[in-house]
């Protein structure tokens, strides 16, 4: 069995918008599927199920710091742990300098078409700045 390796995807994007402001996007089903997904269900296990184009992909919260980062590792369809799952980080870091806002995240996933992905997210950032504000 070949294993199809994995492409980390990191990208950090300025953002006009407190830590405070944006967490709840990044970490509540409410806030994730206004610009990340179609929809979000967590289930009484706290699963994610995120939902594109009427696809279920089940996800944990596995770690999360108020205010400043959350992680997702993806399940398998029967809402398993697989080898090398994929991830997506996205934590909310700013510069000692200017005190500016940065959403920084990380892809870990299957999709290795790095064009791809950087469009894709470019697109989902555009959509959470026009919620925001920033």
């Amino acid at each position: 069995m070949t294993r199809a390796t994995k492409t980390k995807f990191v990208r950090e994007y300025h953002i006009n918008a407190s830590a405070k402001l944006l967490y709840p996007y990044l970490s509540t089903p409410s806030g994730l599927a206004q610009w990340f997904c179609d929809d979000v269900i967590v289930d009484e296990d706290k699963v994610y199920n995120f939902m594109w184009d009427g696809r279920s992909h089940f996800a944990e919260m596995t770690g999360h710091r108020t205010n400043k980062s959350v992680r997702f590792l993806f399940l398998n369809e029967r809402k398993a742990h697989v080898t090398d799952s994929s991830y997506i980080d996205f934590s909310i870091e700013s510069s000692e300098l200017t005190q500016e806002q940065f959403l920084k995240i990380v892809d870990y996933t299957d999709e290795d078409d790095v064009e791809e992905l950087e469009e894709l997210w470019d697109n989902l950032f555009q959509n959470l700045k026009e919620i925001v504000g920033g």
